[in-house]
């Protein structure tokens, strides 16, 4: 049984998520929770935010132990682009992507 958390249509890349998320698949929660207080990218933040939610859906709802949960997967998907023009020379403009990114993690009970 898994405890899972969904964040959706968060303002990263999620090529710059999956950075972060690949330090901590597979961790416990605790050594998870000291790798993302430490990494200096705007992704840990989020991904800290995230993991509290999963630790508490499985200790609320599943009645886990938060003492043995480890993360048994993680991963972030494209959400959907945001499309913004920005002012160029000589009256043209250049078309911004500004992308998004649904994030899933999910925590077991180490047996």
């Amino acid at each position: 049984m898994e405890a899972k958390a969904i964040a959706k249509h968060i303002r990263i890349s999620s090529r710059k998520v999956n950075i972060v998320i690949d330090l901590i698949r597979g961790k416990k929660v605790g050594e998870a929770f000291a790798i993302l207080k430490h990494t200096p990218k705007s992704a840990s933040v989020i991904l800290e935010k995230l993991l509290k939610s999963a630790v508490a859906n499985a200790e609320n709802n599943f009645d886990m132990n938060g003492d043995r949960l480890y993360i048994s997967e993680a991963y972030a998907t494209q959400g959907p682009t945001l499309k913004r023009f920005r002012a160029r020379a000589q009256g043209r403009g250049v078309r911004i992507l500004k992308r998004t990114s649904h994030i899933t993690m999910a925590v077991k009970e180490k047996e």
